[in-house]
């Protein structure tokens, strides 16, 4: 059975609302507004596979600036494959919240967001323009609206940014659905299974299944409790319905007041 046959859209299932209208950013009025003060942290954001990494680094390299990541799964050592840390893609351009903990480590929402105030101060002392970039909807709130999480996250809120810009990474649901297929099948060639192997040598396999995705999966294909097609077949379409998950996480957001800039990259 084709993937996408088991994918949202199909007969008998409401379609998904519109998507938002691109538009194009001004990279030199945002440049004027960082150096303002009337700005003072640009998040790019989007749902897997949509580009948002290799447009982040583009954006920062123009802006002078280092990236800050939001990603829940890309903060373990390790775990370089199946979290789509594509560290290759960075360049010369710094990048921080990348391979802070072990793998096997419960890192929480907490810990990211005092993580984070400590490298967005960092990179602002020394000049240079913050860029938050993930799909991470929770990790992204949490230290861009910190104020949703009430006086338990431990942070002031002069550590966290005031005047965020927000940038969506635009793509056609077909484009998406055609990159997400295409990737998987890139990073099962670059060695996933080998990569899961090798973790599951010194983390538990629950552990592994915990971080969802293709850690779960590949576990538990690895296990052998799922064949390979299977496995294959039941991760690609946890993906797409992850990807949807985001997109309905970041529309919620701008429901709720924030201004998303999408643009097609």
């Amino acid at each position: 059975m084709n993937r996408t046959e088991l994918l949202p859209d199909r007969p008998g299932i409401p379609p998904m609302a519109p998507l938002p209208e691109a538009e194009t950013i001004d990279v030199a009025a945002l440049s004027r507004a960082l150096a303002a003060g009337e700005v003072d942290l640009v998040c790019v954001i989007g749902p897997t596979a949509s580009g948002k990494t290799r447009y982040a680094v583009s954006l920062a390299r123009e802006l002078g600036g280092e990236i800050l990541s939001a990603d829940s799964r890309q903060v373990y050592m390790g775990m370089n494959i199946g979290s789509g840390k594509d560290l290759g893609e960075y360049g010369d351009v710094p990048y921080h919240l990348i391979d802070i903990v072990p793998a096997g480590t419960k890192y929480n929402i907490y810990q990211y967001q005092e993580a984070f105030a400590g490298a967005w101060a960092d990179v602002r002392r020394r000049g240079k323009v913050p860029v938050l970039c993930g799909g991470s909807g929770l990790w992204i709130e949490s230290v861009t609206r910190g104020y949703k999480f009430g006086k338990g996250n431990g942070i002031p809120p002069e550590r966290l940014p005031s005047h965020p810009y927000y940038i969506g990474t635009l793509v056609s649901r077909e484009e998406r659905v055609a990159r997400i297929d295409r990737r998987l099948e890139e990073r099962l060639k670059e060695g996933l299974v080998e990569e899961i192997r090798g973790l599951l040598e010194t983390v538990p396999a629950d552990d592994l299944i915990y971080y969802g995705l293709e850690y779960k999966f590949v576990t538990q294909y690895v296990l052998g409790q799922l064949s390979y097609e299977d496995m294959v077949i039941a991760l690609g379409n946890a993906i797409h319905q992850f990807a949807k998950r985001q997109m309905t996480w970041f529309r919620g957001m701008e429901r709720d007041g924030v201004r998303i800039h999408w643009t097609r990259v």
